[in-house]
């Protein structure tokens, strides 16, 4: 699409010129150079003038113009269409002999749109144009185009996403030399099958550590060992012992037919 060729968000008719808010171009003259005053064609006896409004340089970021047809009074409003707006506002119990209908479709669901619209007498045509009706002596063409699809801006993750992340805020920087040397030979040796038994001591065992942990395990494992508290088998039997006592007493106490 040419930059020129901005798709149309919307298209209108107004009673005069002036009549037209801000943002929206009136269609003044026909491609032929004549006065493009709609007249008694559209049902007023002062006539009128269509209008358009666009996104002009950017990518509108609103619904866009996908058709425009011209249909009798009488024909039924087409599914999808809505009923171009007037400026002013028609008074109550006005009539139309010709209607102008709209279609409208978000940006980023429309494929084509129309990007241009012009006015020329029923005789002439217009190449790369589509007929879109006619409105008392003059015929009304579409020109449309591909739309523009809008690029999403990248988001920054927030310092929220980030510390949700797994890994280490120090990830990625270099660690030092003797730390690297420490872990190395301690996760080489629960590895080791250097024994009569060729077995390691990670043999059997259905998970394994990462490195960065077993630095730590190992710094507080004699530590651990000095907490220990070392029991005897008489002193285990003699903590835990249980006589039975109590079901023995309630045992004697039940009728014979029950024992």
């Amino acid at each position: 699409m040419a930059e020129d060729e901005t798709p149309l968000t919307g298209v209108a008719w107004a009673a005069a010129p002036e009549a037209a808010p801000a943002g929206w171009t009136v269609i003044g003259v026909t491609v032929e150079g004549a006065a493009a005053n709609l007249g008694k064609g559209f049902g007023l006896k002062s006539g009128g003038y269509l209008c358009v409004s666009s996104g002009r340089a950017q990518a509108p970021p609103g619904p866009v113009v996908t058709d425009v047809l011209v249909l009798s009074d009488r024909s039924p409003q087409p599914l999808g269409y809505t009923r171009a707006p007037e400026f002013p506002e028609p008074r109550p119990g006005g009539s139309r002999k010709k209607r102008l209908y709209v279609k409208l479709q978000p940006v980023g669901v429309a494929d084509t749109a129309v990007v241009d619209i012009k006015l020329s007498s029923k005789s002439k045509t217009l190449p790369y144009y589509t007929k879109a009706g006619e409105i008392g002596n003059f015929a009304i063409w579409c020109k449309k185009g591909p739309v523009l699809k809008p690029v999403p801006k990248p988001r920054s993750i927030s310092t929220g996403l980030k510390q949700l992340s797994l890994q280490s805020p120090d990830y990625g920087a270099p660690a030092a030399p003797c730390s690297i040397k420490r872990a190395a030979s301690q996760h080489e040796a629960l590895y080791d099958t250097s024994n009569i038994y060729g077995l390691s001591a990670m043999d059997g065992v259905p998970f394994t550590l990462h490195p960065k942990f077993d630095t730590r395990l190992s710094s507080g494992s004699n530590a651990l060992l000095t907490d220990l508290n070392v029991k005897s088998l008489a002193d285990i039997e003699a903590e835990y012992n249980y006589a039975f006592v109590v079901e023995k007493t309630a045992a004697a106490r039940l009728p014979p037919s029950v024992c």
